[in-house]
């Protein structure tokens, strides 16, 4: 069998159709957003990061009639007891409000020491060959950091500039992209969904 030429992204964020299709060139495998077939949101009204990515993928599969790959990710932090979470990308209240957002974690954050502001990025990835498949591909990863005290960095999109690197002595936002892509848990997750990719579609 072999690796589908293209495949729907379940997502409208430009940002992350390019570092999907940059991990995936290795099939050679286009990568093309779900508001190019005029794919409708649906509610991501699940309990967990695999739960939401999974209801993504399957709208997107099954309005663009095609495999799709859907991504939900966030961040966790410990002293918010896992908040924002799975709703990181709506954590001010307006989706995708990424200044909203960061201003709204530093405030949850004021009195918290820098030794207690541990967090990590999470990624989970659902791929579906079509929209009813009964055995789709699951890839989860973390990225260990802390949260910074301000915001750092021009590189990068979300919660980049406030996630402080201790071994890089830079946030997400600060190290060059081609690095972040080595490093990041959306690079963990994919290098897992690559293997499974490749054990599916050798049958």
């Amino acid at each position: 069998m072999t690796y589908p030429k293209t495949i729907v992204l379940a997502s409208n964020n430009e940002h992350k159709a390019r570092e999907v299709e940059a991990m995936l060139e290795v099939f050679n495998i286009k990568v093309v957003p779900q508001k190019n077939f005029n794919v409708p949101d649906v509610a991501e009204d699940g309990k967990s990061f695999i739960q939401n990515a999974l209801i993504k993928a399957y709208n997107a599969s099954a309005y663009a009639s095609m495999p799709a790959l859907a991504d939900d990710s966030g961040i966790c932090v410990d002293a918010l007891n896992g908040a924002p979470g799975i709703f990181s990308a709506r954590y001010a209240g307006v989706h995708g409000d990424d200044k909203g957002n960061n201003k709204k974690l530093l405030e949850e954050l004021a009195h918290v020491k820098a030794d207690k502001r541990t967090a990590r990025f999470v990624c989970a990835l659902a791929f579906v060959r079509q929209g009813d498949d009964p055995t789709p591909l699951i890839a989860t990863a973390s990225w260990e950091g802390m949260i910074g005290f301000e915001e750092r960095g021009a590189n990068g999109f979300g919660y980049d500039p406030l996630f402080y690197l201790k071994d890089r002595h830079a946030s997400a936002a600060q190290i060059p992209p081609q690095l972040k892509n080595l490093l990041s848990h959306r690079f963990k997750a994919m290098q897992q969904m690559l293997e499974l990719l490749r054990q599916s579609y050798a049958h």
